[in-house]
């Protein structure tokens, strides 16, 4: 074969390949703007929960540590490769790697899930650290402040260890719940861990009621990675709501997950010796487990109280 007929038919199938590339991408044009007419959840992904994306040949690769997966150091969207913004179809040989992630929404929706399954009112929702207020309050406010973002901070190091828990004693209306539940808001959308709030009141009250679902709700308690039970044994007229059912409940899931080291987070109007004196066999398991995030707050109820201060 001549070397003109060779270099005929190298032409040729280039030609090929090129004008296959071209109908490719006015398809995905088509198919593009038929798509950008629906009514997509996550303009980003279009639903499709990953975001696959196209790297060149010449491009390095660099370790993501976190993650442990190599991750290039540039890339262009898919769909902005298959459209012909990114090269002509003779360089698109060029761009046969790709890369893909999640996209954002699917972490979203997680979250949203969680949150829904927490059982936290959308004014719950809104207890954060950041309005949270320590300006002019004693020290004791400030240092149940600074322990609960303590242990937000060591949670990935503590979660799985004996002390993995955080109570915070005392004071009625001097914060707790709203630092607790600023500590479970924060798990959840910061690092989708799912979290169960329990309000001691009103939720004994629902066991007691719904009794064909108690073993359930119980479980649930148990294995739930973060449970946040909100004013254990809540006193009424000077005396603590511990009836022996009640303290029954309450010991089978604070020992279930002390035993498989499954964090709490502890609110309460008790200090730790009166929840010893309810029962030591619990209130030594609880104190063990938050003995390093503990904080009673004690002292002029005109200063530590909020609602009677403001």
């Amino acid at each position: 074969m001549s070397t003109t007929t060779h270099s005929s038919n190298t032409g040729q199938k280039l030609q090929a390949i090129i004008t296959n590339l071209r109908k490719k991408s006015a398809q995905y044009s088509e198919r593009v703007a038929s798509e950008e007419e629906a009514d997509y959840e996550c303009a980003t992904c279009k639903d499709r929960g990953i975001i696959v994306y196209r790297v060149h040949k010449d491009t390095p690769w660099e370790l993501d540590e976190k993650k442990k997966h190599l991750v290039p150091e540039a890339m262009v969207p898919e769909d902005d490769f298959l459209s012909g913004k990114v090269c002509t179809p003779d360089k698109a040989r060029e761009w046969k790697d790709t890369y893909s992630k999640q996209c954002e929404c699917v972490r979203q929706k997680k979250i949203a899930r969680l949150m829904k399954a927490s059982g936290i009112t959308e004014e719950f929702e809104k207890l954060v650290f950041g309005n949270f207020k320590t300006e002019g309050k004693p020290d004791m406010i400030k240092e149940a402040y600074d322990c609960a973002i303590e242990y937000f901070k060591d949670f990935e190091n503590i979660h799985r260890k004996r002390s993995n828990s955080i109570a915070l004693l005392g004071q009625p209306g001097s914060g707790k719940t709203h630092l607790s539940t600023a500590i479970m808001n924060n798990l959840i959308k910061k690092k989708s861990i799912h979290c169960l709030y329990f309000p001691y009141v009103e939720g004994m009250g629902n066991l007691k009621t719904d009794f064909d679902q108690l073993e359930t709700k119980l479980d649930a308690m148990r294995k739930v990675e973060v449970l946040f039970i909100d004013d254990l044994f809540k006193p009424a007229k000077g005396q603590p709501r511990a009836t022996e059912w009640q303290i029954e409940q309450i010991q089978s899931v604070v020992n279930y997950r002390y035993l498989n080291h499954l964090p709490l987070l502890i609110s309460s109007e008790l200090t730790t010796d009166e929840l010893l004196n309810i029962d030591e066999a619990l209130g030594s398991r609880i104190h063990q487990m938050c003995r390093d995030y503990t904080v009673i707050i004690k002292g002029d109820r005109m200063k530590l109280n909020h609602r009677l201060g403001d």
